[in-house]
């Protein structure tokens, strides 16, 4: 319970700093912004819609959407971000006196890049989800097997294009900057910039715990031959290769099928293969 509680309130710090980031630098710097709150800036030039109810509604549908075809177990890490990250940028954004923190613009990108980094990195750390249009890409992974990374991408270009229409060349360049800083400083926050971590776990209950991974997470897992040092028992050893996102998950299952389990974690920088590079139902 400790822990559970632990990580809603990582998880509401997290929305907590993506929403100042947004609303302290680049609301108010007028900056390309991606996701819900980039289509939010554009609602509200060509149709003005408050940002806060395009975020909300968007999120809301997002969530319906995930729930429908993602499932109840991920809806349910979504569903804090869902209600809280709005409310957050809503009272934020009426705070006037965060948004004149700077008049110095690229000082301002920098800020506002750094700051949605560091949140969206605390949230997937602690194994939720921003909701948003995360939820677009893993649907089509799952339906029409199109690469997340690839309709991620082309989402995010869409967004910053539309915002393009009305933005003038400085306010462009500086949110193509804040944009790429807030990449870079959520790959360094999710396990120092690997995309996928390689995890060897020792255990007992190793037919279990490799069913878990098979099953409930859908990942591939291999077998290592081992023998214990102490106890000089021969058992087998798990090796799986995983996205970090899904690091803390794993964790969780790992330690309410045997408390006592040894895990080892790496940073992966490429890994090559089946469900990576090679669709996993590949004959």
């Amino acid at each position: 319970m400790k822990n559970r509680i632990l990580r809603v309130l990582g998880i509401l710090l997290g929305n907590l700093v993506l929403a100042f980031g947004i609303a302290a630098f680049s609301v108010p710097n007028h900056f390309l912004v991606g996701g819900v709150t980039g289509i939010a800036r554009s609602m509200e030039y060509f149709v003005h819609v408050d940002m806060t109810v395009t975020v909300a509604v968007v999120n809301v549908g997002m969530f319906l959407v995930g729930y429908w075809l993602l499932g109840k177990e991920f809806a349910l890490t979504t569903v804090i971000s869902t209600v809280v990250f709005p409310l957050f940028l809503n009272r934020l954004l009426e705070l006037e006196a965060i948004a004149h923190m700077t008049g110095d613009r690229l000082l301002a990108a920098l800020a506002a890049g750094c700051l949605m980094g560091l949140g969206l990195g605390i949230v997937m750390r602690l194994g939720g989800s921003t909701g948003g249009m995360d939820i677009p890409p893993l649907a089509l992974y799952k339906k029409l097997r199109i690469p997340v990374a690839m309709s991620m991408y082309c989402m995010d270009v869409v967004i910053l294009l539309s915002q393009a229409l009305f933005s003038n060349t400085e306010e462009i360049l500086y949110g193509i900057v804040s944009v790429m800083l807030t990449s870079a400083v959520l790959n360094q926050v999710l396990i120092y910039g690997a995309g996928n971590v390689q995890v060897l776990i020792i255990s007992r209950e190793y037919e279990q715990i490799n069913e878990m991974i098979q099953n409930q997470m859908d990942r591939g897992s291999t077998f290592l031959p081992i023998q214990t040092g102490y106890e000089k028992l021969e058992q087998k050893a798990i090796m799986c290769v995983l996205p970090s996102r899904d690091l803390t998950a794993l964790n969780r299952y790992v330690q309410a099928i045997d408390p006592k389990a040894f895990i080892i974690i790496n940073g992966v920088r490429e890994v090559r293969g089946r469900g990576f590079t090679l669709d996993r139902h590949l004959a």
